[in-house]
């Protein structure tokens, strides 16, 4: 089962999807603004790839909330992703025990059309 986790209007989210359907590959969304992630979920997600890939510093939210002024340790970081998941870079895709971070179309093309 794949699930994608975003936010639909989010550009790099509609390519997921959009490279998802053309390929006729079945998968599950969940939006972040209707169906928000919890801190064991960041938290199982960090465990598997690193905060610095999952956390994003380069959105609205991070530079809106001063983050960076902060200095945040890994811990942080995850309290951080669950309190507004606008935080998680996007988009997070699930796979089997996989984890893929972010739009990268060679990466997709890797992974699901072997």
């Amino acid at each position: 089962m794949i699930i994608i986790y975003g936010i639909k209007n989010c550009d790099s989210v509609k390519k997921a999807l959009d490279f998802f359907k053309s390929n006729n590959i079945e998968y599950s969304f969940v939006d972040f603004k209707t169906n928000p992630v919890n801190e064991q979920k960041i938290a199982s997600w960090s465990a598997k790839i690193s905060n610095t890939i999952l956390f994003n510093t380069k959105g609205t939210t991070y530079r809106t909330l001063n983050l960076k002024s902060l200095d945040l340790d890994d811990n942080s970081k995850v309290e951080w992703m669950a309190k507004d998941n606008r935080l998680i870079k996007r988009p997070v895709i699930e796979y089997n025990a996989n984890l893929i971070v972010g739009f990268n179309l060679s990466q997709l093309q890797g992974a699901f059309l072997v």
